[in-house]
């Protein structure tokens, strides 16, 4: 099973998988948006709670790009594999 056309196909098919693999960093971009944004408005209706919301949001921007951060792992085992 190692004609040229085998070959090339599997290539082919890796680029994809590896091109959608990728479609999960939108939604980490997306999440941190949400999550700075619901910052943004937290602190502007409760200012005294400034600190503590920081350290939510930070911990929420993590995990965020926790999933994006998988998603371009994803993508590189696929490729590379």
């Amino acid at each position: 099973m190692n004609s040229v056309f085998y070959l090339t196909i599997t290539s082919s098919a890796k680029f994809i998988g590896a091109g959608l693999a990728t479609i999960g960093v939108v939604g980490a971009g997306a999440g941190i948006g949400i999550v700075f944004a619901g910052l943004v408005l937290a602190v502007s209706r409760n200012p005294n709670r400034e600190a503590k919301l920081v350290q939510l949001t930070l911990l929420g921007f993590a995990l965020a790009e926790a999933m994006g951060l998988l998603a371009i792992m994803m993508a590189f085992l696929i490729l590379y594999s």
